[in-house]
């Protein structure tokens, strides 16, 4: 029997920029017929500690299904457990590079893997500044495979008021990739 929810993967990577995770998972929440699978790394845990004083439980009331980093044998490591899509947000220049060449050696890696392999859509929320020409070839040879590469550039024609409206801004337009539609700002031209 079909799930009649679309399933989402989340991955949370050691990228500074958690922020950007809490709300995409704030904003997935409020869509009823969606189902969260989320994977955290050990770095992607110290950022949420540092950057936004959180602990992994407090992951649990915004997720359904929370996995552990180190289980392969995880549902969503398998092409026959049917997603809708993943999204890595933060997603580290090592999670860009290990997917870049197939290294999946933990559940986040492994999960992207799958997805790549199956052509479904992979969300790439890469964080760093200035890109070296690693990042840059890593970024081409995921996109080459199917990925979306989005960095979480700030947008200013909607005059936002705070730091939560310019992340929202961004996390709506990458959700959007997923084919999934949520309010926010758009442009509306001049």
């Amino acid at each position: 029997m079909p799930n009649p929810k679309k399933r989402i993967v989340v991955a949370i990577t050691g990228a500074t920029g958690a922020l950007y995770a809490i709300r995409t998972l704030h904003k997935l929440k409020q869509l009823p017929d969606v189902e969260t699978h989320v994977i955290v790394s050990p770095s992607g845990l110290l950022n949420l500690q540092h950057e936004l004083s959180l602990q992994r439980a407090d992951l649990l009331e915004l997720v359904d299904v929370m996995h552990n980093f180190k289980d392969i044998g995880a549902t969503v490591a398998s092409g026959s457990f049917k997603t809708d899509g993943m999204i890595i947000v933060p997603c580290s220049m090592r999670t860009l590079a290990a997917v870049a060449h197939g290294l999946a050696d933990n559940l986040i890696t492994r999960a992207a893997d799958v997805v790549l392999k199956e052509r479904r859509r992979l969300v790439m929320v890469v964080r760093e500044t200035p890109f070296n020409l690693a990042h840059l070839r890593n970024m081409t040879a995921v996109t080459e495979m199917g990925a979306v590469v989005f960095p979480p550039l700030p947008a200013f024609y909607f005059q936002p008021q705070t730091i939560t409206e310019l992340v929202d801004h961004s996390v709506v337009r990458m959700l959007e990739h997923l084919d999934l539609e949520l309010d926010g700002p758009a442009w509306a031209g001049l």
